[in-house]
């Protein structure tokens, strides 16, 4: 069974339309539709009835909905602990991360980590905005360096390690962009570059939503990576909200940086499952964590 059919059908049962879940999966509707038909085939029954008004299930597709959720389920706790058996066999610690992962002291992290337990290797997997916990949701990871909030935070095992203000990136042309700090309620009605309405709260939260008195918040592009981000701002799409440390890391012709004021700071944690309390591999690497953010200087 390939599980890309069973997520998609499980997306249209959930949305009764096509073309919602097709929006949520990313793909387009005829090749969602086309993999609908290749597991009704595959299975040997009819899964939905359609119409105009749109896809409901049939007394089969009802059966399969009520299991499909706890298969898939079940699958990725066999696929996680699979990888991760063959990550401890090589001696390899998955550390997921988001934009600049602990700033400048990633690299201490990594090297405090590395004099503990010689002969492993730290292997970093950057992860787009479109997953907000680096892969810890489906276990591809062991931990992961993050933004709070993330979407399951309460979930998992978190440390804070460094907390820093907030600024906003505009287009180098931007009417406000020769002010040396720019206050948040004078960026209210300007368009924004956004994560992916999935990501939920991560993205409300670097939109500042509840920040902003009420105001709606204007989307003038989406996108997934830094790269795509920086593209959007230097074109005009919009603006955004980005950590103070986004001037170091993600320096652009085009893009400007400057100080907001009025605006909730910004938090880099460590995060790991409550399975993994017990491994000293990732006891060790979280101590490390917050022993090089707390180091002087």
């Amino acid at each position: 069974m390939d599980t890309r059919l069973l997520r998609s059908f499980t997306a249209v049962a959930e949305d009764g339309s096509l073309s919602r879940a097709a929006e949520r999966l990313f793909v387009s509707q005829p090749a969602l539709t086309k993999q609908i038909r290749q597991l009704e085939t595959l299975l040997g029954v009819r899964l939905f009835t359609r119409s105009r008004a749109g896809m409901a299930l049939t007394e089969a597709g009802e059966a399969l909905a009520g299991q499909a959720p706890a298969l898939l389920a079940h699958w990725e706790r066999a696929l996680a602990a699979t990888r991760g058996a063959a990550a401890r066999a090589a001696r390899v610690l998955r550390v997921g991360f988001m934009a600049s992962a602990a700033n400048e002291a990633t690299q201490e992290i990594v090297t405090r980590f590395c004099a503990l337990h010689p002969g492993w290797r730290v292997d970093m997997r950057q992860a787009s905005w479109s997953e907000p916990t680096a892969g810890l949701a489906d276990g591809s990871v062991d931990v992961a360096l993050l933004r709070l909030p993330f979407p399951g935070q309460g979930d998992l095992r978190v440390e804070v390690l460094l907390t820093e203000p907030r600024c906003v990136a505009l287009p180098a042309g931007h009417r406000l962009a020769d002010r040396e700090e720019i206050a948040f309620r004078d960026l209210w009605d300007e368009p924004y570059v956004a994560a992916a309405p999935e990501t939920g709260g991560w993205r409300d939260y670097w939109l500042a939503a509840d920040e902003r008195e009420g105001r709606p918040v204007t989307v003038g592009a989406v996108t997934e990576h830094p790269d795509d981000w920086l593209s959007a701002i230097a074109n005009g799409y919009g603006i955004a909200l980005a950590p103070a440390s986004a001037a170091r890391f993600y320096a652009r012709p085009g893009v400007v940086y400057r100080p907001v004021s009025g605006v909730s700071p910004s938090r880099v944690a460590i995060a790991w499952p409550p399975a993994a309390d017990g491994d000293p591999v990732v006891r060790d690497f979280v101590r490390c964590c917050l022993d090089a953010t707390s180091a002087p200087g």
